[in-house]
């Protein structure tokens, strides 16, 4: 199988007409024979169009996007395979969950600051996801490819594929070269012009581009040249009946008149540090009546978790660590007063959508974040916008809020109507099949499907 992948891409370079039908000859022969071995040893079967979902950054289920949309295909009767790492509870190699297969491999280390970590893991990730993905077609041959990024590597995998006849469909979940940046290396310099290569490689390979928000899009057409018919916006965020759970739980508050959430992951580039200063000048400032609750993990959990205790926070602030249960994250974010986004300008923080606004939104919580372009155009009006990278007044917005309990009612209302409205997972999940119903459901590729 790897050998009649590699040896039909190298001669399908060549535009012959005859060698493409050679392949697609290969490939109905392939997925026959595959299909009587499966069926001879018992192994489950799917007899509609298939896909192949890459993701690198975090594990399935726990990467809640990736989870919804493989669960939305399976549900819609599409075949649904996942790659993913192993981090934290999920360990198993293998496993089928709500029918969605998953293949997952060992990390050797969490990249996040040295760059040559950074080489070793996207290299050992490529040829682990590689091979799992031989084992993958082997176990159910599928017809696209959905890759999601970080890195812009796998539209590499996905052309060693094509000849098969397999679709390549980048989900551009973030901004590789405005990351790099956010995390403070230059501009100028190899590495950077490299993830510029990779991007448009990977955008211009692609014959579908999923981008998670309006500024995704404007970049893939204004920087990379991608046609806009090319691009569907597929939003993230929580199923629609996250916003009539009634989670409350005074307990959260440990004695306090007030609760303030921060939930999200804490990288060099989500601002923990511009919160933790923050509120240790509302500490200076207002009476000891919040409690600020930092709910989340990551590679900078540790070294906040310190800093908070040097800046002599430990009776203003509680680290929960990543919280794995709905249930116990769902009390938190019902009883907090409102929630705070900290996450500080930078080109990839400007253009990038997190995911924990849409949560305070689904609970009704106003939020108070720094001016960033898609923080307005997530939170519209059920937000207090506060000068950017100003962590004084980001406090003093926090305590105004606190102190006015009729707006914050006002700004909870308007962000729950615009969660449901707009913002809810039912919303995206709709795009996401109209998109691989056009790409998938045709009768030319119905006809070479596995029956």
């Amino acid at each position: 199988m790897p050998g009649a992948c590699l040896v039909l891409y190298l001669i399908a370079r060549s535009g012959d007409r005859q060698v493409e039908c050679r392949a697609l000859m290969l490939r109905r022969f392939l997925e026959t024979n595959i299909t009587k071995t499966m069926l001879k040893v018992g192994l489950e079967m799917h007899t509609g169009p298939s896909i192949l979902i890459i993701v690198q950054n975090l594990p399935v289920p726990f990467d809640r996007r990736v989870w919804q949309e493989a669960v939305s295909l399976r549900r819609a009767g599409f075949g649904v395979t996942v790659i993913c790492p192993k981090k934290k509870m999920y360990t198993k190699s293998a496993e089928q969950l709500e029918g969605v297969q998953i293949f997952r491999y060992s990390m050797l280390c969490d990249a996040d600051r040295a760059t040559f970590a950074f080489f070793i893991e996207f290299i050992y990730c490529w040829v682990a996801t590689f091979c799992l993905a031989l084992k993958a077609y082997i176990h159910q041959p599928f017809q696209a490819i959905h890759a999601c990024n970080p890195p812009d590597t796998y539209f590499a995998l996905a052309l060693l594929f094509r000849p098969l006849g397999i679709k390549f469909i980048f989900d551009h979940h973030d901004l590789c070269p405005e990351m790099y940046l956010a995390k403070g290396q230059a501009r100028k310099g190899l590495l950077y012009r490299g993830l510029l290569l990779l991007e448009r490689l990977t955008l211009r390979t692609a014959d579908a581009v999923i981008a998670v928000n309006q500024s995704h899009r404007e970049i893939a057409m204004r920087r990379d040249k991608i046609e806009g018919d090319k691009i569907t916006i597929v939003r993230s965020g929580p199923p629609r009946f996250w916003s009539e759970i009634q989670a409350f739980r005074n307990e959260c508050k440990k004695g306090r008149q007030f609760l303030v959430v921060f939930l999200g992951e804490m990288g060099s580039q989500d601002g923990i540090d511009y919160l933790l200063r923050a509120i240790r000048h509302y500490a200076d400032t207002y009476p000891r009546e919040v409690l600020f609750t930092l709910i989340g993990g990551g590679p900078e959990q540790h070294r906040m978790v310190e800093m908070a205790h040097q800046l002599r926070l430990d009776e203003w602030v509680t680290f929960t660590g990543r919280v794995t249960e709905e249930k116990i994250l769902w009390q938190y974010l019902a009883t907090a007063d409102l929630c705070i986004a900290p996450d500080p300008f930078t080109e990839y923080g400007d253009l990038s959508t997190t995911n924990k606004i849409i949560e305070y939104l689904a609970f009704g919580k106003p939020v108070v974040a720094f001016d960033l372009t898609e923080h307005r155009r997530t939170a519209d009006d059920a937000a207090e916008y506060v000068l950017i990278n100003d962590h004084i007044e980001l406090s003093i917005a926090t305590h105004s809020l606190l102190m006015d309990e009729k707006r914050r009612q006002d700004m909870g209302r308007r962000g729950r109507r615009r969660f449901r409205d707009r913002l809810a997972w039912e919303n995206s999940e709709r795009e996401l099949i109209a998109l691989y119903s056009r790409l998938l459901l045709t009768e030319e590729t119905l006809s070479v499907t596995v029956g």
